[in-house]
C-alpha cells in the first residue's frame, strides 16, 4: 500500500497520484509538482489516501511544496495570457488560412512553454504558423492535434439529457462505445439521439451495457417457445428495464393472446409447468423451505 493524494491540473482533467511526503496536504489545497511537461501547478481532488501498489504508476513523484499565494497569483497571469494567446493564435491561422480549429490554449507554470490544441479533418502543415507564434511568445511553442472528443471534454456544454456533458464534469478516460450497445439497450438508431455534442456515440450508453447483457442472458429469446402459467407461449419481446416478457399464448379454447409475465415465471418448454396454488403442497420443514429457496433462486435455463 503507497500514501497518495490525487492531483488534477485542468478542470475535467484526469487524475494523477503523487506521494504526498512529510507535507501535510488536504483536499481543496494547491501543489507544485513535477510532471513529464516540467513544473506545474495542480490542484489536490484527493485527499491522502492509501492504495494498492497495483494502481500506482513508478517511480511516484513526490510534491515539491504546497502551493503559496504567489503561486496561485502565477497560475492566475497565466490562465490570463492563455486568453491572449487564444486571440493571437486565431489571427495567425486565419493569416496563414489554415483549415483548422483553435479549441483551446494552455501555458506551462513557468512559462517555458505554450501548448496550442486544436482539431482538423486531416493533416496540417502548420510550420510556418509555429514560427510565426514562437517570434510572438519568445517560449517554445507546441501544436497538438486532438479529436471531437477531446475538445467537448475540453470546452464542455450541455447533453441531451440537460446536465453538464461527463466528460467534463467526471470521466477520465473515455470508453469504448459501439452501435452494438444502442441496438442491445432497444434505442433508437438515430444519430442524432443517440450522439453527444461530440457527434460520436454517448459515452453514457456503456453505463447500462453491463446490465443489459446479464440479463439478456437469463430472459427467453425472442421466438423461443416456453411454458407460462396459461399454457405454451411464443416469446415475442423481452424488457430488461421491468424484466417482463410479452408472449403469444395458445389458450385451451383453441385462440391465441397476447400476455405480459415476470420472466422468472417461465419455464423452457418440457421442462415442466410452474406449479400453481393447487399444487400438492411442499413436505413442511426446515429442510422442504430450504429446497423450495433453493430451487426459486436458480438461474433459468432457456438454452436449446
Amino acid at each position: 500500500m503507497k500514501t497518495v493524494i490525487g492531483v488534477r491540473f485542468r478542470e475535467g482533467g484526469k487524475t494523477y497520484f503523487f506521494s504526498p511526503g512529510e507535507l501535510e496536504i488536504k483536499e481543496g489545497d494547491g501543489v507544485i509538482v513535477e510532471t513529464a511537461r516540467g513544473t506545474e501547478f495542480g490542484d489536490v481532488v484527493n485527499a491522502p489516501q492509501e492504495v494498492e501498489d497495483d494502481k500506482v504508476v513508478l517511480p511516484l513523484k513526490d510534491v515539491q511544496r504546497v502551493a503559496s499565494a504567489h503561486d496561485r497569483e502565477q497560475r492566475d497571469k497565466n490562465r490570463a495570457r492563455e486568453k491572449e494567446a487564444f486571440g493571437v493564435c486565431l489571427k495567425k491561422i486565419a493569416d496563414h488560412k489554415l483549415d483548422m480549429k483553435l479549441v483551446d490554449v494552455e501555458y506551462s507554470y513557468n512559462g517555458s512553454k505554450v501548448v496550442f490544441y486544436f482539431t482538423a479533418d486531416g493533416r496540417v502543415d502548420f510550420r510556418e504558423l509555429v514560427k510565426d507564434l514562437a517570434s510572438v511568445f519568445k517560449t517554445r511553442i507546441e501544436l497538438r492535434q486532438i479529436g471531437v472528443r477531446d475538445e467537448a471534454k475540453m470546452l464542455g456544454g450541455l447533453g441531451s439529457c440537460g446536465r453538464p456533458v461527463c466528460c467534463k464534469t467526471f470521466l477520465a478516460d473515455f470508453t469504448p462505445v459501439s452501435i452494438k450497445m444502442a441496438k442491445e439497450q432497444n434505442l433508437s438508431l438515430s444519430p442524432t439521439k443517440i450522439s453527444g455534442i461530440c457527434g460520436r456515440l454517448m459515452c453514457c450508453l456503456k453505463y447500462e451495457q453491463d446490465c443489459y447483457e446479464s440479463m439478456r442472458r437469463q430472459m427467453p429469446r425472442v421466438s423461443r417457445e416456453v411454458m407460462t402459467p396459461d399454457g405454451v407461449g411464443t416469446v415475442l419481446e423481452n424488457n430488461v428495464i421491468t424484466e417482463r416478457t410479452r408472449a403469444r399464448v395458445a389458450l385451451a379454447d383453441g385462440t391465441f393472446d397476447v400476455r405480459e409475465y415476470p420472466f422468472r415465471e417461465l419455464r423452457p418448454k418440457g421442462g415442466g409447468r410452474p406449479e400453481t396454488e393447487n399444487a400438492a403442497e411442499p413436505a413442511k420443514g426446515k429442510a422442504a423451505d430450504g429446497e423450495a429457496g433453493d430451487a426459486a433462486d436458480a438461474p433459468l435455463d432457456f438454452s436449446e
